[in-house]
């Protein structure tokens, strides 16, 4: 009879469920609503008197939500009317002006309207007063000038760009079930592979004279992967561009002197690993035409130095230390200030929390302008004489300060949040890494009906994409996919292991050639401690899901790491960095393609997969080529593993975060680890 009643209840876990994720999801759109009521004061409406003396704002301080007035200099609040006619805040990257740049609007007319030039070919130049015409050169073989004609304010020179003309890799789509037609539709689109021929623009800068072209000299600018960012200078004629080297080891701040024709780098950042061009640099000339603010991480650690502009030396470091200058928000060039986001700064709090600050150009005295234990938003009153610094974690709702800029003085607190919940807060959790050198940071999310003392599954959402830090630091009442795998019965986690960013240059080149480590020695460890914290982590019970990046560690985890991970859902996964973008791969594991490419690569290991694989990928990502996860289905089948597998009829990139697909990965897990 027990057999009999075993088998009944086997066949009704295996019968279809249709319509089941229209009710999912309404119960949790009716949890998330729940939640999300429980915690007031989640954004506040605010204004700034037109006088500058008055905070003007909206919130729940006792239980319904009223309109106050703050008085700045003696910081009493009462209740007043809220005057939508007030000003609002100024946001950081309005702090102050932007840079200068002598820039002239393309055109084909020089600015005194002397001189045109024409694309021809061969191109020409034309004295309009005379009518006498001079022919140019042609662009170099392979490669055809951009229409965009960019003079000096002078009119007595200008530049070209030429570009390279190589076939650009395309990617073939097919979408199957299109809304305008029966027929499949086919879509092509550019898409640059690691290793393909780039096309580069240069510039060749050219004369109203007699004075021969300047091309940009090939020995500053040996295998570019771009050369952007180009610029007309006041003083003199000066020519400057940003160049970025093929593999990313070199980035670099070039000068053209069109007088001299001397060619020159101001400023670089190099290393034998890689440069995190796209967010550890950045440049600023002053408007004195004497100084520039460089970005650089020199010490192993992100920081903002000026330098002589003629020279290119350090006249003084403007930030240090073992932390970590995130943006320059804005420079206030008449006051010598600049606004900075940083984090690290505080040795006893989470170094990923944003913070903010101004550096005295002249001094290098840094005042730091949030220092609660959170991560911080600020804005500022229209005359820059207070500001509102918003702070939060994940365990604690938004706490609003109002504050004086010149001082750091705190005016007041408006709001002072109270936790009545009925659902589980995360938990912050911290160990020592592999190495025992870092410390290494996450998060725990428990179900609803945690009961101490049960055994419960772990789930680990893995994003490990060295561009960045992924573990959620702000409050949430609500963290997506992330509560609603909770609500599966299971324990969630989310963790930044080694190879990921804003440590320091140390910690995040782990990932060099190496993305395929995924930080998980770190994970695991992180996972143990917390086990050994909190038993109710059942580690014989772990599985792991992520998208894209997270696509391809989640895999991953089950070819290098199955006896710690059983079960995994991959996303779009860019599963073979051969076949996705460029710039992202590249960036990791250099140029040209190498043996880190087919090492990283999980076609490479999969005959030594274990545990239960799921697999799924919209038809039309256009962000990872659909491709790399065609392929590892290919290579499933030909190396007999069992695995299941949704292409997505219609949709592009993270299409497995659809609704129904975020119920077939909760149910994935649930029939494999429950």
């Amino acid at each position: 009879m027990m057999k009999l009643l075993a088998f009944f209840t086997l066949i009704q876990s295996l019968s279809a469920e249709h319509g089941g994720t229209k009710a999912w999801l309404a119960e949790m759109q009716e949890l998330y609503e729940k939640q999300r009521s429980q915690i007031p004061n989640m954004r506040l409406t605010h204004r700034w008197a037109q006088d500058n003396k008055t905070f003007i704002f909206k919130a729940n301080l006792d239980g319904s939500e009223k309109s106050y007035q703050l008085e700045l200099q003696s910081g009493n609040i009462i209740e007043g009317p809220f005057d939508k006619q007030a000003k609002a805040s100024r946001e950081p990257k309005d702090f102050a002006q932007g840079a200068s740049r002598n820039t002239t609007k393309p055109s084909a007319k020089s600015p005194d309207d002397k001189w045109e030039v024409r694309l021809g070919n061969p191109p020409s130049l034309k004295n309009l007063a005379s009518g006498e015409t001079k022919q140019l050169p042609r662009p170099p073989k392979g490669s055809r000038y951009d229409s965009r004609i960019h003079w000096h304010t002078d009119s007595s020179c200008f530049y070209l760009t030429h570009r390279t003309q190589h076939p650009t890799y395309q990617v073939h789509l097919v979408e199957s079930s299109p809304k305008n037609q029966r027929q499949p539709k086919h879509i092509v689109h550019n898409y640059e592979k690691p290793g393909d021929k780039r096309n580069t623009s240069q510039p060749l800068i050219f004369f109203t004279d007699d004075r021969k072209p300047i091309p940009l000299s090939p020995t500053l600018v040996k295998n570019p992967y771009s050369i952007s960012d180009l610029r007309w200078h006041e003083k003199g004629h000066l020519l400057t561009l940003t160049y970025i080297e093929r593999g990313f080891g070199k980035y670099r701040l070039i000068e053209i002197d069109a007088d001299t024709r001397f060619q020159r780098i101001l400023a670089a950042e190099e290393s034998d690993k890689f440069v995190h061009v796209f967010e550890h640099c950045y440049y600023r000339f002053l408007r004195n035409q004497t100084e520039l603010l460089w970005l650089s991480q020199r010490t192993g650690f992100n920081h903002l130095y000026l330098l002589n502009r003629k020279s290119g030396k350090v006249i003084r470091p403007l930030t240090s230390g073992k932390w970590v200058l995130r943006k320059v928000l804005a420079v206030d060039e008449e006051k010598r200030t600049g606004l900075l986001q940083i984090s690290g700064y505080y040795p006893n709090q989470d170094p990923y929390y944003l913070h903010y600050a101004l550096v005295n150009l002249d001094t290098a005295k840094l005042t730091l302008l949030t220092e609660s234990d959170g991560t911080h938003e600020i804005s500022f009153s229209p005359d820059k004489s207070h500001y509102l610094a918003k702070w939060s974690r994940v365990d604690h709702p938004p706490v609003y300060e109002i504050r004086r800029t010149s001082d750091k003085k705190l005016i007041t607190t408006l709001n002072k949040p109270e936790l009545k919940i009925d659902w589980q807060l995360p938990e912050r959790f911290v160990c020592k890494d592999r190495n025992n050198e870092y410390d290494i940071h996450g998060v725990i999310w428990r179900p609803r009906d945690f009961q101490e003392g049960g055994k419960y599954p772990v789930i680990e959402n893995i994003y490990a994409g060295p561009h960045g830090a992924f573990v959620p630091k702000r409050w949430s009442s609500w963290s997506s996919h992330k509560y609603e795998m909770a609500e599966g019965g299971f324990i969630v986690v989310q963790i930044d292991g080694l190879g990921t960013n804003h440590r320091g240059q140390n910690f995040q080149q782990v990932a060099y050639k190496n993305l395929k480590d995924s930080g998980f020695p770190d994970r695991i460890e992180w996972m143990k401690a917390a086990a050994t914290k909190h038993p109710e982590m059942d580690l014989t019970r772990v599985g792991i899901y992520g998208g894209s990046a997270g696509g391809q560690s989640s895999t991953a985890a089950l070819l290098h790491h199955p006896e710690f991970y059983k079960v995994a859902v991959s996303d779009c996964g860019c599963h073979d960095n051969r076949i996705d973008k460029m710039w992202w791969n590249e960036q990791w594991l250099d140029w040209p393609i190498n043996k880190s490419y087919v090492e990283n690569s999980n076609r490479t290991h999969i005959p030594k997969l274990e545990g239960h694989l799921m697999l799924t990928v919209g038809e039309l990502d256009e962000n990872v080529d659909p491709s790399s996860t065609y392929q590892i289905v290919n290579d499933l089948i030909k190396a007999d593993k069992d695995f299941t597998f949704h292409m997505i009829p219609g949709a592009g990139h993270g299409a497995g975060e659809a609704p129904h697909f975020r119920r077939k990965r909760i149910e994935f897990f649930q029939r494999h680890l429950q």
